[in-house]
C-alpha cells in the first residue's frame, strides 16, 4: 500500500523567498532518497534540495520562478512499504577547513576501471603548457547545469559555455566537465587549468592492491583544500605557550562544574583567546572580496573548528564567541562535535566563520602547517601541550608549552603581523587574567 507523502523544503539556513531556477524531476519519475527535486538559488548561493524519501512523484507544487521558504511544499510522493528499507542517508555535506557555500555536493563518483599503463612522457610528446582564459560570465549563467555542477567547473576553471551537455535537454553533466577539461589539458588549448595531468598507472602491476572509494566528506574535503592550496599564498607562523597556569585553572573549572556535566577543554580557552587577538588585530577578521580589490572587515566573531570524523573532516562554526563564556563554548564544543560524529551538520553550521581552529593535542605532534578555510584569512593549528625545561630566576623548572602554528594569507596578513598575533596569543595563553581584558 503506496502512501502519500508531502516533500517540504528543508532547513536551509538563513534563506527566505528563495527563487526556485530548475525542477529536476516530473510526475511519475520514481526517485531514490537524496535525488535531487529541485535547484534553488538565492543572491548569495545556490543549492539542490535532496529527497527524504524513496518513491515516485505524485505532483509538483512548484514552477520556475517561484520563491520558496523553509517549510514551503515543493511536491507530493508515492511511498511504498518497501521504501521504508530506504538506504541510510549518505555522509554528511561539509566544506573545509573551508567553510564553504550552502551548496549540495556532487554525486559520487562510479569506480572507474583500471586504467592501462601510461607510456612514459618525453620532450617531443609532452603537451605545451595550458594557459587558463577568462570564463564567459553570460555564457556561464545560461549554461543549462546543476549548482553542484556550476560549483565544480568553478574549481577546475572550466568554461561552461564551451560544454555541450550529454544529460536530459541537454543537461551538463559532472562527467561533461571532465571531460571538457580532460581535452583542454591533452591539446594543450587555452581554458584549462593550467597544470599537467597526473599521469594515469595501473598499480596492479605491481603487486596486490585493493581500491576504496572516497566518502563524499573526503571529495569536498580535497576539492576545497586543493583550492584554497593553489589560490591563497600560504605563510605559517609558529610560536609557543606556556600553558602551566591555565592547565591548573582548567582542572579547578571542571571539578566546580563535574555535576553540571560541563568538561572545560583547552580548545575553550584557545577560543576565549583568539576573540582578544581578533579585537587586537581586526585584520585577522576579514576576507578579501570577489574582486580581490577590497578588505572585508568582520564585526562579529565566529569561530569554526576541524573536527575529525570517521568519514573525514567537517569544520563546524561557533557563532558570536565574544559573547559567550567559557562554560558556554565548551558545551557548545561538545554539542556540535557530537552533531559532526552523528553527520547531523547542515550547510548552515559550517558557514561563516571568520578565523577556524584545527587541534591535534589530542593525537600528537609538535607542529604542523594547516591550510587557510578561504574565505577566512587565517588558521591557527595546535599540537600537543609537552613537559619542557624553563630557564626561570636563574633556574630551571618544568613548565606545560602548547605550540601554535598560525597560517595565513599573505595578500592580506603580513610577517610582522603574523609574529605578533601569535606572540599576543602566547601572552594571552600564559595569563589567563588577560582574557578579561
Amino acid at each position: 500500500m503506496a502512501d502519500v507523502k508531502d516533500i517540504l523544503v528543508p532547513d536551509i539556513g538563513d534563506f527566505e523567498g528563495v527563487e526556485v531556477i530548475e525542477i529536476i524531476v516530473s510526475p511519475g519519475d520514481s526517485i531514490n532518497v537524496e535525488d535531487p527535486l529541485v535547484s534553488l538559488e538565492s543572491d548569495k548561493a545556490a543549492m539542490e534540495i535532496p529527497s527524504p524519501e524513496a518513491g515516485t512523484v505524485k505532483d509538483v507544487k512548484v514552477n520556475i520562478g517561484d520563491k520558496v521558504s523553509q517549510g514551503d511544499l515543493l511536491i507530493t510522493m508515492e511511498v511504498s512499504a518497501s521504501a521504508a528499507a530506504a538506504p541510510e542517508a549518505e555522509e554528511t555535506e561539509a566544506a573545509p577547513a573551508s567553510a564553504p557555500e550552502a551548496t549540495k555536493p556532487a554525486a559520487a563518483q562510479e569506480k572507474p576501471a583500471a586504467p592501462a599503463p601510461a607510456p612514459a612522457s618525453t620532450p617531443a610528446n609532452r603537451p605545451p603548457p595550458v594557459t587558463p582564459s577568462p570564463v564567459d560570465e553570460a555564457g556561464f549563467r545560461k549554461a543549462h547545469a546543476s549548482p553542484s555542477v556550476r560549483k565544480f567547473a568553478r574549481e577546475l576553471g572550466a568554461d561552461l559555455g564551451q560544454i555541450t551537455g550529454s544529460g536530459n535537454k541537454g543537461r551538463i553533466l559532472k562527467e561533461d566537465v571532465k571531460a571538457f577539461v580532460k581535452k583542454v589539458l591533452t591539446s594543450g588549448t587555452s581554458g584549462g587549468l593550467g597544470v599537467a595531468p597526473m599521469p594515469e598507472i595501473d598499480f596492479s602491476q605491481f603487486g596486490d592492491i585493493e581500491t576504496q572509494p572516497l566518502t563524499k566528506i573526503n571529495k569536498l574535503t580535497g576539492q576545497f583544500l586543493h583550492r584554497n592550496w593553489v589560490t591563497v599564498p600560504h605563510v605559517t607562523q609558529f610560536d609557543e605557550a606556556d600553558i602551566t597556569e591555565l592547565e591548573a585553572f582548567r582542572k579547578k573549572l571542571n571539578e566546580e562544574h563535574k555535576a553540571e556535566g560541563v568538561r572545560v577543554t583547552v580548545l575553550a580557552f584557545l577560543m576565549k583567546a583568539l576573540v582578544s587577538a581578533l579585537k587586537e588585530f581586526p585584520r585577522f577578521n576579514s576576507s578579501l572580496d570577489a574582486t580581490g580589490e577590497n578588505l572585508v572587515l568582520k564585526k562579529y566573531i565566529h569561530i569554526g573548528v576541524a573536527v575529525d570524523t570517521p568519514d573525514g573532516l567537517v569544520v563546524p562554526v561557533i557563532r558570536d564567541c565574544d559573547r559567550k563564556s567559557l562554560t558556554d563554548l565548551a558545551s557548545e564544543l561538545i554539542e556540535v562535535s557530537g552533531k559532526a560524529r552523528d553527520k547531523k551538520l547542515s550547510p548552515a553550521d559550517m558557514s561563516g566563520g571568520c578565523i577556524s581552529i584545527s587541534s591535534l593535542g589530542g593525537i600528537g605532534g609538535t607542529a604542523f602547517t594547516p591550510i587557510v578555510n578561504a574565505p577566512e584569512v587565517a588558521i591557527l593549528g595546535v599540537s600537543r601541550a609537552q613537559m619542557k625545561p624553563v630557564y626561570k630566576d636563574g633556574e630551571f623548572e618544568p613548565r606545560l608549552i602548547l605550540p601554535l602554528s598560525l597560517s595565513y594569507d599573505h595578500r592580506v596578513i603580513d610577517g610582522a603581523d603574523g609574529a605578533r598575533f601569535t606572540s599576543f596569543l602566547s601572552k594571552v595563553l600564559s595569563d589567563t587574567r588577560r582574557l578579561l581584558l
